[in-house]
């Protein structure tokens, strides 16, 4: 298996941070929740070396991939509690990529990844920083509008069809309402997004995570 190039790399938000240390990177990460670049960068940084120990265990490229993004969006919501510093000053001086290592060996074998026909997931169009960021704004989305978006991007459901489906769950919503709900919850998701990763993602169209 190839290790996947990303283009996001390329992008001057991106680029324009490669000087920067693991240290400083991971700081200015923490201390900008709004922003999205600094965890791009990161993972542009550290993802051949993530790869390459993920497709040693996988049994296919499909579950390999799916695993990968897995395993960023574990590294995502623990790095926010990440302390370089106190790990270097430890008595084994743990680096940033020895700690990505470790993460990325703690998701292969703890994560358990399912069958490639069951997996809904394509790196090519969800790169793992946007896949952390869409989930984060779906979670902030009224329960509402983000169970009609999931449904829709999610399962490719139609409008009728989600209207049915909640009619039976006791709403009373048309399928014209159920297209007004989804144009304000793609604007909403948009919304919540930071400026900097709509600037280095969305030349492309919204691709929301696949489902659990």
């Amino acid at each position: 298996m190839q290790i996947p190039h990303f283009p996001e790399a390329n992008h001057p938000l991106v680029k324009s941070l490669f000087h920067h240390s693991d240290n400083e990177l991971v700081s200015l990460f923490q201390k900008h929740p709004d922003a999205g670049k600094y965890f791009t960068a990161i993972f542009c940084r550290y993802s051949p070396i993530v790869y390459t120990l993920i497709q040693h265990s996988a049994r296919s490229p499909v579950q390999a991939d799916y695993l990968f993004a897995l395993t960023w969006k574990h590294i995502y919501y623990e790095l926010g509690g990440f302390n370089l510093n106190q790990n270097q000053s430890a008595s084994e001086g743990i680096t940033l990529q020895n700690w990505l290592i470790n993460m990325t060996a703690y998701c292969i074998n703890e994560m358990e990844v399912p069958a490639t026909e069951q997996i809904n997931y394509s790196l090519k169009s969800t790169s793992p920083p946007l896949w952390c960021y869409v989930e984060q704004a779906l979670d902030q989305l009224p329960p509402m509008l983000r169970l009609i978006v999931l449904m829709a991007q999610t399962f490719h459901w139609s409008e009728t069809r989600i209207a049915a489906y909640l009619q039976a769950e006791g709403e009373a919503i048309t399928p014209n309402e159920v297209a007004i709900f989804l144009q304000e919850g793609y604007r909403m998701l948009e919304d919540k997004l930071p400026a900097d990763l709509r600037s280095i993602y969305l030349g492309e169209q919204l691709v929301l995570p696949p489902s659990q």
